[in-house]
């Protein structure tokens, strides 16, 4: 028997309209395997547009949906603190408002984490505005033990597409904010701390890589909280001293370069990761 499980997706006031109506539908509406409860988390006030799409989703939702309305906007790691506790169920599908889910995403998921998993993530295609139109494919290790290799040098979860056991994350301390990387963060220490974990290769999300995605990852603000993530890997236990020293000079130097070798550049540290996971 498939386990009841709650769609959990925040999203906050510069989200789009349109973009969060088709994510919400894409992943419930239109899924082969729906959701038990859909849980929209409004992390601080929104404008009328998108105040006006919400109350229509929840009212025309085919499964129970409700919005977990935050007084103010606390960011996406206490966004999802907040929205974890509210959620009716232990297993837990995130999603992002602005990417679309394929139809089969949480009948594939849902399989195999009740095979005895606690973390599953997937492939994701990666778009610009037209979901029709793939700019590229991200496809994340598979394997208990070559994902814990991976997570030594990158996140090894592509995080709109994971479905977790809420259980499990809490466990681990739950989601922490560094800097965009309160995912990797998440993700690292519930590998650490022996979440069963596992990636669906195949592509089950559409992504959206929007405007400033790359000048967003970069800068001394991004590069503080890379050296902050390093840190406490390190004292985790999760790196060596020579790994993190690496992970330091590579992935902080990532931070201080152009946006238009960003973009190469991230591209480059993925796969170079992928090999290094695969032959460590």
């Amino acid at each position: 028997m498939t386990s009841a499980f709650s769609l959990l997706l925040p999203v906050y006031a510069r989200d789009d309209p349109a973009q969060l109506e088709r994510a919400f539908r894409s992943a419930v509406d239109e899924q082969t395997l729906r959701p038990t409860e859909a849980l929209i988390v409004r992390d601080g006030p929104v404008g009328a547009a998108l105040q006006a799409v919400l109350d229509e989703l929840v009212a025309s939702s085919p499964v129970p949906a409700r919005v977990l309305a935050l007084p103010e906007n606390v960011g996406l790691a206490d966004a999802l603190t907040a929205g974890l506790a509210a959620c009716a169920h232990d297993v837990v599908a995130r999603m992002d408002a602005d990417d679309v889910a394929l139809p089969e995403r949480f009948a594939k998921q849902l399989a195999l984490l009740d095979t005895g998993y606690d973390l599953v993530g997937a492939g994701l295609y990666e778009f610009v505005d037209d979901e029709s139109v793939t700019i590229g494919v991200r496809t994340p290790p598979t394997g208990v033990e070559h994902i814990k290799r991976y997570a030594r040098f990158h996140d090894p979860f592509n995080h709109p597409t994971v479905v977790y056991r809420r259980a499990a994350v809490q466990a681990a301390g739950g989601y922490v904010p560094v800097g965009l990387m309160e995912d990797y963060w998440l993700f690292a220490r519930m590998l650490a701390s022996g979440a069963r974990a596992e990636n669906i290769p195949e592509p089950l999300v559409k992504y959206r890589v929007g405007a400033g995605a790359y000048r967003r990852r970069g800068g001394v603000a991004q590069l503080r909280a890379e050296l902050r993530l390093q840190r406490m890997m390190r004292r985790a236990g999760i790196t060596s001293t020579g790994e993190m020293l690496r992970n330091v000079v590579v992935r902080g130097g990532y931070r201080l370069v152009p946006e238009g070798l960003r973009k190469v550049a991230y591209r480059t540290l993925l796969q170079r990761g992928f090999k290094r996971g695969a032959s460590s």
